[in-house]
């Protein structure tokens, strides 16, 4: 019988070897080999699905979510067949070693190494680089498997890698032209770097405004990888870099995670060294931003790293670079393939220390700051706690009245009187270093040189009240209650007006063309007092509407927007119901520029914005035909960041001023602001600076890249004064904390209204440059300046950058219907 049982098991080991061998190569199954043409997401994931079906022992496939433009996200789980046999009891031990799931932990010896490649669509070498890993961990080296589990993303951003592989089939020579003229190496506005809605996704992960990002996180978090790396490319005349990374290095990175990217780094190299390749470490990429692919899991406990290889989405399938050298997709990917192997490598080869380090990571008993309170609005409260819950981190209610500390908003030490609208978030949970990285008032910076913006700080983004307490805030964790309002028969019905929550309802009434209504004043009724920028729906108004009040209870419902009766126009103070200082809302017709000149990054913001988060309709208007586009049919024009010199020359100009002039709204957005700045008729001047001093040539060559950071500001938060009974800044106390992301400085306006503006130039949080700092004082921030019957509206910082400072989200829609408002339908 044993010896049956034997000869059973090596027929079975042979079998499987065999199936090993026989799985067809990526070249096999795309019927050209590999590296010779670019291929299509669909083509990759049926790769990875006939891999799949063929050894379903050892490759485990998963659609983790589906983007915008309906495309699936796939992860595949490769492993030894006893390791995929015993897959979720390996991750149920990991996050046991760690603390995120409760239970003594029965082995901790394997490895999770997870390899994400194409974040960004026109780095498209890695995606091909994917399916020759997958097929060389099972055949070349799967003694690597014994111990490991790889997880392989082959496309974090499929609908970005088919917008430029498409493009280039359609453009590309047969032969490809290494000419770098071609049009094959010149994609092309927006281009595939960015996803469905112009994204960058590799700056998206700690605020996981896109599809793509939140369900990639449910995924990351459920498993938690030791290893994580992010493959991309570079510029064509660039090598290959890996790691070790470059300073600034967060100082909550431990010593064993910077260790071992130097180790990562060395295997890497004998490899590269083997064959000749060129490659650099140590410069240019930090680990500092929260949001990339190599610090948000960093910041988890992984060994998180960018891989970046020459070529970009200029280098197509082959392309002569500076040195003379003729760059080919084959020579990317092969390089792309090594590093993730020798990953793999050097992983298994250490994977019961990666098992006990990254377990010493989530020991957060040393961290300053224990607990951080948070209060404010209701909506705002909830929208952090949404942010909060798709990185499962916990938060809790305090049991306190008031709570001491760091006082966010003045910058010193102060108390936080506790509400119902109070959170806490404690530091003693697993995830707590991202907790502190997240919520931090001013990120300790080792080197101002940086990728990246240095500052984010929670608080700031969302506009709340903040503490930081260096000892534990007792809390607990309360049901949530939820009511839903009836509203009963009245004369007209107040909304709050205080965050973006607000103008989501205001949105869902105009598309249901409700008439609605809004205060320039406060006025009290039925003892309540309603600031500026209610919104009021009056009976009177909504005649139109068949049941009323039962359509408008269900959109409060669905809303989640609680109402306050009032029972007559007769207000207790004024004023009054029908004062003309309560203005009828338009219902907005936008357009917003898109296209050459503009910034997708920026474009794309405005976009998402509106379809995704406000609900409400615009049109895109490209650049080439701003000159033929009838702009009498909108009320709005948005022009985000860019360049428009030869866009908005002198007879496109003059036509945009005179539709402003005949009561249109032009919302300029940072760079935009170029186009007008010292110009013709407009009030808005660039601010000289008073200090400015002639440039020191004597400044060593190779210190020159450090003393200009003196005149840098990289993404700092400073506190601004606001004027908040102007109708932009209505919801806003009279402070504002603005995210600058230039040092770009603009007059306060002659003739205008200066809304928000910098009275100091204290940075709460960041970095920014003393030249820089001393020409920012006395600045505008946000300002409107009025022509004719229109306006044109300045908005110096982006509310709208990465979608992440939710609290400065309600300036834009105040511009848009409150902001010089004409109440009248095209």
């Amino acid at each position: 019988m044993r010896k049956l049982i034997i000869i059973l098991f090596v027929l079975l080991s042979f079998q499987n070897l065999t199936l090993a061998q026989n799985i067809q190569s990526p070249s096999d199954f795309l019927g050209y080999e590999i590296g010779t043409q670019f291929s299509r997401h669909h083509q990759v994931v049926d790769y990875f699905k006939a891999v799949a079906n063929q050894l379903p022992n050892q490759v485990k496939l998963e659609q983790y979510g589906t983007t915008n433009e309906r495309r699936g996200l796939h992860l595949a789980y490769i492993s030894s067949e006893a390791n995929i046999k015993n897959l979720e009891t390996i991750r149920e031990n990991n996050l046991k070693n760690t603390g995120l799931l409760n239970g003594t932990p029965t082995a901790t010896n394997i490895a999770i190494v997870w390899l994400s490649y194409n974040v960004h669509g026109n780095e498209a070498s890695s995606t091909e680089a994917a399916m020759l890993t997958l097929y060389k961990l099972l055949t070349e080296r799967k003694a690597l498997l014994e111990n490991t589990v790889v997880i392989i993303d082959p496309s974090i951003n499929p609908d970005g890698r088919d917008r430029y592989v498409n493009w280039f089939n359609e453009t590309a020579s047969q032969p490809y032209d290494i000419n770098r003229q071609a049009s094959e190496h010149n994609e092309p506005w927006p281009g595939g770097r960015p996803n469905h809605y112009l994204f960058d996704l590799n700056r998206d992960w700690a605020w996981a405004t896109q599809v793509e990002s939140a369900s990639r996180l449910k995924a990351y978090n459920k498993w938690m990888p030791h290893i994580h790396v992010d493959f991309h490319e570079q510029g064509i005349n660039e090598p290959y870099y890996f790691a070790p990374a470059a300073e600034p290095f967060h100082e909550i990175i431990s010593d064993w995670q910077r260790d071992f990217q130097t180790q990562i780094g060395q295997n890497h190299a004998k490899y590269f060294d083997a064959e000749g390749w060129l490659f650099f470490t140590r410069e240019r990429f930090d680990l500092f931003y929260p949001s990339y692919g190599d610090t948000y899991p960093t910041y988890m406990g992984a060994i998180g790293m960018t891989y970046e290889q020459g070529g970009h989405g200029m280098a197509g399938l082959g392309i002569l670079n500076d040195e003379g050298h003729v760059l080919t997709l084959v020579e990317r990917l092969t390089h792309h393939t090594t590093t993730g192997l020798s990953t793999v490598e050097i992983a298994s080869q250490n994977a019961e220390k990666l098992n006990s380090e990254f377990a010493k990571f989530f020991d957060n008993s040393k961290l300053k700051y224990k607990s951080y309170v948070v209060s404010g609005h209701t909506d705002k409260i909830n929208s952090l706690k949404s942010l909060l819950d798709k990185h499962d981190i916990k938060h809790e209610n305090p049991t306190v009245t008031k709570v001491s500390g760091y006082n966010y908003t003045t910058g010193k030490q102060g108390n936080l009187t506790v509400s119902a609208n109070t959170m806490v978030v404690h530091t003693n949970q697993p995830k707590g270093k991202m907790v502190k990285v997240l919520f931090e008032p001013d990120a300790k910076l080792s080197d101002s040189l940086t990728y990246d913006i240095t500052a984010w700080s929670i608080p700031y983004a969302y506009g709340l009240d903040a503490i930081a307490s260096t000892t534990k805030i007792n809390s607990t964790v309360l049901a949530e209650r939820k009511s839903l309002q009836v509203l009963k028969d009245a004369y007209g019905y107040v909304s709050k007006w205080n965050a973006i929550e607000d103008a989501q309802f205001l949105a869902e009434l105009l598309k249901q063309n409700f008439r609605v209504r809004f205060t320039e004043k406060p006025f009290k009724s039925n003892g309540s007092n309603f600031e500026r920028g209610s919104l009021i729906i009056t009976k009177g108004d909504n005649k139109h509407i068949t049941d009323f009040v039962a359509t408008l209870t269900t959109i409060a419902q669905n809303q989640a927007q609680p109402l306050t009766q009032i029972n007559s126009g007769f207000s207790q103070s004024s004023p009054d119901i029908g004062s003309p200082d309560i203005k009828l809302i338009n219902k907005q017709k936008i357009a917003v520029l898109a296209g050459e000149g503009t910034s997708s990054l920026s474009y794309g913001e405005i976009w998402h914005f509106f379809e995704q988060q406000l609900h409400y309709p615009i049109t895109s208007i490209n650049t080439d035909n701003l000159s033929r586009t009838n702009l009498d049919k909108y009320n709005i024009l948005i022009i985000p960041n860019g360049y428009y010199g030869s866009v908005l020359n002198e007879a496109t100009m003059t036509k945009v001023k005179d539709w402003v002039r005949s009561g249109g709204k032009v919302i300029a957005i940072d760079g935009a602001l170029r186009s007008f700045a010292g110009k013709d008729g407009f009030s808005l001047k660039y601010k000289a600076s008073e200090n400015e001093e002639a440039t020191d040539n004597l400044v060593a060559y190779a210190d020159r890249e450090r003393s200009y950071s003196n005149n840098l500001i990289t993404g700092a938060i400073f506190k601004t004064k606001v004027d908040n009974t102007h109708p932009m800044a209505f919801g806003y106390s009279n402070d504002y904390f603005t995210l600058k992301l230039g040092s770009s400085a603009y007059s306060l306006l002659d003739s205008g209204y200066n809304v928000v503006h910098l009275d100091d130039t204290k940075v709460f949080s960041g970095f920014a440059g003393n030249n820089a700092l001393n020409n920012l004082n006395k600045t505008l921030v946000f300002g409107e300046e009025r022509m004719g019957n229109g306006s044109f509206i300045y908005m110096v910082d982006n509310t709208l950058f990465r979608s992440f400072w939710e609290n400065g989200k309600l300036f834009l829609v105040n511009a848009i219907f409150f902001v010089n408002n004409n109440a009248f339908e095209l």
